[in-house]
């Protein structure tokens, strides 16, 4: 990496990428400023009418002020994220122009996956075989698959895989294939021929076994084509279970030995699970459920590329080995020396003794009483491990670059269905409040190592009391105007008029349209579409459970009757 950075800055050497300060910056500062004042006006009534109200509606304006403080306070956060935007624009084309193919840096690639149910092996799979078919280094790619759920029904799919690639690189070389994802490729308005026809015909062959093993649950001995793979199986027993299991290690390509039909060598593919131990604790074309998290993987990024570079959302990141030990000026010794980011490997991957090791570091004891978790490697003590690690490392001095180019680098799968999008919200929420209610909280321990960085990470971390001026103000309104009550600025005030409430504060910055729309009768139909459509019409997994739009509905009608009557 070293050598690539310094020749990437010769004089003469064309660039590698450029940045730009996003022109619409001074723009935001300009609106930064106009709000806040707009802002402290609505607090200042908020005061003045709380200090005259009476019994009953002060009740509603303190409310109503607490929802806009935790409004408020969640678009100051946001605004460190949009005083420095920029943009890069990279140039792939001038890779080769700067470095040597023989000189490019050797990269570990993981893919991770936890459940052959909900993230289907097939697309897996797919995302595999794209990343094996990259226009780089065969000897210097390794791709790892990382199976938190420990089935044999993933590590089928890949046996699968590494016979199906044999096939797919070669052919995705000669053909100078740009869409090497097959499901993607296949999906496309391809060029026929005979070719192509055998290498779909494959494909569809080695999908339909594989969808086969995962609807009957298991890997039965129709599927197992040798002695080594039966072998392999044999792991999973009736004890074999997700919670509590052995460490799984398969090598299924090996460079230093396996070749593809026009005789080049393979990358290495090799499938983890590691040790568990008893005792230790896809989209449809409108994202109803708004899977694609356009502000999180995009806009919010370019705002931490200007800071100290993009944040780590899980996916799609590309780390040096160094930056997991430690500091950019303090390097921390690992236990073992193969584990220094510097070494390099020197034996095959099926060796006894790689293979030793790899056991011995997947094992459940190794990072006992060790810095692993703490100050190596990915950092424990959240469910979000990767914004905290990325939150850590930037807190340690380590810069980053994100990455967004027009085609894009990486897909994944989304949740489409209320439960699982549930699950997932769920998850980010607790697993961003351990970030930031931990000794490493962005507003104590974060605004003393990286200010405004830090500033953009409590955006994140405090994401969940969203929930809360959302909840109140999806009733307060109904309830004071049942109640026959104000709980907003008169027309007649000087100082801010009716309309300028704290939503439309927010949603005016984000969406004009919007705020335009917002005095329309038809907008709130229009609005809850996707509501109507999740509830009645969808025939798919998004469809919204009987259950759930039953009790949902009883609910309101209870919370809206009752408080009528307590508030009369």
């Amino acid at each position: 990496m070293e050598g690539l950075r310094e020749s990437s800055t010769t004089a003469n050497a064309p660039p590698l990428h450029t940045v730009q300060l996003m022109r619409r910056v001074p723009f935001n500062l300009v609106f930064a400023l106009v709000y806040s004042v707009a802002i402290l006006a609505l607090f200042y009534l908020h005061a003045r009418n709380l200090y005259y109200s009476t019994s009953l509606v002060s009740v509603f304006i303190t409310l109503s002020l607490f929802s806009d403080l935790a409004l408020a306070f969640m678009w100051t956060t946001a605004q460190a994220l949009h005083l420095r935007q920029v943009r890069r624009k990279q140039f792939p084309e001038n890779l080769n122009k700067v470095i040597e193919r023989n000189d490019y840096p050797s990269i570990d690639v993981f893919i991770c996956t936890a459940d052959p149910y909900k993230e289907p092996p097939v697309s897996v799979v797919n995302t595999a075989l794209s990343v094996m078919a990259y226009d780089y280094p065969r000897e210097k790619l390794s791709v790892y698959v990382s199976d938190d759920g420990g089935s044999a029904l993933t590590l089928f799919a890949f046996m699968e895989a590494a016979k199906f690639a044999s096939h797919w690189l070669p052919f995705c070389s000669k053909n100078n294939i740009k869409e090497r994802n097959p499901k993607a490729f296949f999906e496309s308005n391809y060029y026929s021929s005979p070719e192509t026809e055998i290498i779909k015909t494959m494909y569809e062959c080695m999908k339909g076994r594989v969808e086969n093993v995962v609807e009957r649950g298991k890997v039965e001995d129709e599927y197992i084509t040798s002695d080594k793979e039966r072998e392999v199986f044999s792991k999973w027993t009736d004890k074999f279970t997700r919670q509590n299991h052995p460490t799984v290690i398969q090598v299924l390509l090996d460079n230093s030995k396996d070749k593809d039909i026009a005789g080049h060598h393979l990358p290495n593919l090799v499938y983890l699970s590691r040790e568990k131990r008893k005792l230790f604790k896809g989209l449809n074309k409108t994202d109803i459920y708004a899977g694609q998290f356009k502000r999180l993987f995009q806009i919010h990024p370019s705002g931490f590329d200007g800071l100290m570079g993009g944040n780590f959302y899980g996916t799609g990141g590309f780390f040096s080995r160094r930056v997991f030990f430690g500091t950019p000026s303090t390097m921390l010794t690992p236990e073992l020396p193969q584990l220094n980011p510097y070494y390099v490997v020197n034996k095959p991957t099926q060796s006894q003794e790689i293979l030793a090791l790899a056991h011995q570091v997947a094992g459940c004891h190794f990072e006992k009483d060790t810095d692993w978790g703490i100050k190596k490697g990915f950092r424990y003590g959240s469910l979000v491990e990767d914004t905290y690690t990325s939150y850590r490392l930037h807190c340690e001095g380590w810069r980053s670059v994100f990455c967004n180019p027009e085609r894009p680098a990486f897909y994944g799968e989304a949740p489409i269905s209320l439960t699982d999008v549930m699950n997932q919200q769920r998850r980010w929420v607790v697993g961003l409040l351990e970030m930031v209610f931990s000794k490493y909280s962005p507003l104590t321990f974060g605004l003393r190592h990286n200010g405004l960085m830090s500033h953009g990470y409590s955006q994140l971390g405090f994401w969940a009391i969203w929930s809360i001026p959302i909840t109140i103000y999806a009733f307060l309104p109904q309830l004071a105007l049942l109640n026959n009550l104000s709980i907003f600025p008169q027309a007649s005030t000087k100082i801010i008029s009716s309309s300028l409430t704290i939503q439309t504060i927010l949603q005016g910055g984000r969406n004009m349209e919007g705020l335009a729309s917002k005095y329309s009768y038809r907008h709130s139909v229009a609005n809850s579409w996707p509501v109507y459509e999740a509830m009645v019409l969808r025939s798919d997994n998004g469809k919204m459970p009987a259950k759930t739009c039953v009790i949902g509905t009883a609910l309101t009608w209870v919370i809206y009757v009752a408080g009528s009557f307590i508030l009369k």
